[in-house]
């Protein structure tokens, strides 16, 4: 646990990462707390008759003991991988501290994800026991001649189909609620999860217990000062992802804070702002989709007045000045963005509260760890030149490596940085500026662009409520600008209204980031993570380039 510091600049004299010789997530996140405060909430599990459930610490540690029991009694060893495909949930709290008391890895999957996502990672990391629900079990059931090393489902809500299946409250009911977990150290691998497939082939990053400890930092700064007396934790974030699980999650847990557990089948504005006000949120991880889907909607921060929050972590993707502040302006407290990705997270960000805030810049390096910005021929990029943003070796929040993939781990790094693929610039004051992914970066008439800043722009645009940005192959200038747009309910689209739109974001940015194209569409797809899928409207463009 951090103190409270009293300026950022104190902050990064005096941090430094000391890990302990030992230490596992499971027992530090919810055994500490049981052992002294057993009847502290942990998790407030919101339902929808408006009589919320608690979990305390007591309950869990209890319940993940007997589930430890359970999966060791099945033959599930230190080192084995376990599947939870759970939404937001109690059991899925239990599932992953049970696998880190075990010394196993948690292998956490999205509960939206089909019959191929679910067995292409099944069958890649080898799981050999997955916690899910009848519903999760009756959908892995026929893929399981292909997946030899699936041995045990406990399902959740009632028994599951298939040998091997066994339900999940028989399983712990028959299980000691005493557990000896096992010893681990900081670098033994704990977690491991799968990239979001926006550039390719989803890869298997594993991380050791340490990686919680790495994230505190960030993650109490983006919250400012997290914990303090009557905090509430929540993110719209599913657990099966960095963002929910280790930007929210664990860390709240970590220092005493409960989470108010709850799955949206689809996110839904108003139904968000409904509930953080009816659980009292002080701090909210709101990813910048979940922000410019509530600015979209409009009148459902017409109770942001009684809401209870005093700080929003933002991170996932690039937030963007006006998305920024108008979420200030509307919610009336600091939403610092911070920075990271699955494999090194939550490295570059802000603090409002130590004067560490710079609307539509991604913030400074996190005390504790060091981040570059590197140009292609390895040199450190001056102030206001673009870079790649880099971390150095060894850093706590960084991975162990992707599973099974030795050559794709080493071709992660250059020496001892870890390369993110994501183009950034610095300015006189140390404030880092998100440009965008190398294979989003749009290059017009010798210009390199990024799309997050224009699809920021569009969004002020009283007409819109989402929208993506391309680069569409063009003769004379590489590529132009292309915006796929979503327009808010009751606005008719037209040829006038594309014309207005463009000349917005010209009078705003500038003449060669303006689109100049603009097509309607009724949606924008998005990853289970709530990004953008750009590579769809790239395809799109190409192909109406190529004339197909």
């Amino acid at each position: 646990m951090l103190t409270r510091p009293t300026s950022h600049q104190d902050f990064d004299r005096r941090f430094r990462f000391a890990l302990p010789a030992w230490f596992n997530m499971g027992t530090d996140v919810i055994d500490r707390w049981a052992a002294v405060e057993p009847d502290r909430p942990a998790l407030i599990i919101h339902r929808e008759d408006g009589s919320p459930r608690f979990a305390t610490y007591g309950y869990l540690s209890a319940r993940s003991n007997r589930l430890a029991n359970a999966l060791k009694a099945a033959g599930i060893q230190p080192g084995d991988r376990i599947g939870i495909l759970l939404p937001q949930s109690a059991e899925a709290l239990i599932a992953h501290v049970a696998a880190y008391k075990l010394g196993a890895i948690a292998v956490p999957l999205a509960i939206l994800f089909g019959s191929d996502a679910l067995s292409y990672r099944l069958r890649d990391a080898g799981v050999a026991a997955l916690v899910t629900t009848v519903a999760g079990a009756e959908t892995v059931a026929p893929l399981r001649t292909d997946l030899p090393d699936l041995r045990l489902v406990l399902t959740v809500g009632g028994p599951g189909p298939g040998a091997g299946t066994v339900a999940f409250a028989d399983a712990i009911a028959r299980a000691s609620d005493a557990f000896d977990p096992e010893e681990t150290r900081p670098d033994d691998a704990a977690l491991m999860i799968y990239t979001s497939g926006t550039t390719g082939p989803p890869k298997g990053a594993l991380h050791g217990h340490r990686v919680l400890l790495g994230h505190m930092p960030g993650i109490q700064l983006a919250q400012e000062g997290l914990p303090r007396p009557g905090d509430v934790m929540w993110t719209p974030s599913d657990w099966a992802w960095a963002g929910g699980l280790l930007n929210a999650l664990l860390p709240a847990l970590y220092v005493g804070v409960p989470v108010v557990a709850f799955r949206f089948e689809k996110f839904d504005p108003e139904r968000a702002v409904a509930l953080m006000i009816r659980h009292r949120v002080t701090n909210a991880f709101l990813p910048p989709t979940a922000l410019k889907m509530i600015r979209g909607a409009g009148e459902t921060v017409a109770g942001a007045a009684r809401l209870h929050l005093r700080a929003i972590g933002s991170a996932g993707e690039r937030l963007g000045r006006e998305t920024c502040l108008w979420a200030q302006e509307a919610f009336g407290v600091p939403v610092n963005e911070f920075y990271g990705q699955t494999e090194c997270n939550a490295v570059i960000g802000s603090s409002a509260g130590l004067g560490v805030t710079r609307p539509g810049a991604i913030g400074k390096p996190i005390p504790g760890h060091d981040v570059v910005l590197l140009k292609p021929d390895g040199s450190v990029a001056a102030p206001g030149e673009a870079g790649e943003i880099a971390i150095s070796r060894p850093d706590p929040v960084m991975f162990l490596g992707y599973w099974n993939q030795p050559e794709a781990t080493a071709a992660k790094f250059r020496g001892d940085h870890l390369l993110t693929g994501d183009q950034g610039i610095a300015d006189e004051d140390g404030y880092i500026s998100f440009v965008g992914r190398d294979d989003d970066l749009i290059t017009s008439a010798g210009y390199r662009i990024g799309p997050g800043e224009i699809e920021d722009c569009l969004g002020a645009h009283p007409a819109v409520a989402f929208a993506a940005v391309v680069g569409k192959p063009d003769p004379v200038r590489t590529q132009i600008v292309k915006a796929f747009v979503v327009l808010k309910p009751g606005v008719e689209p037209d040829a006038a209204l594309a014309d207005a739109i463009k000349a917005f974001v010209r009078g705003r940015l500038s003449a060669h980031e303006y689109p100049r194209e603009i097509a309607f569409v009724d949606e924008i797809p998005l990853t289970t993570t709530g990004k953008v899928i750009r590579r769809a409207f790239r395809d799109k463009v190409a192909a109406e380039a190529a004339g197909n």
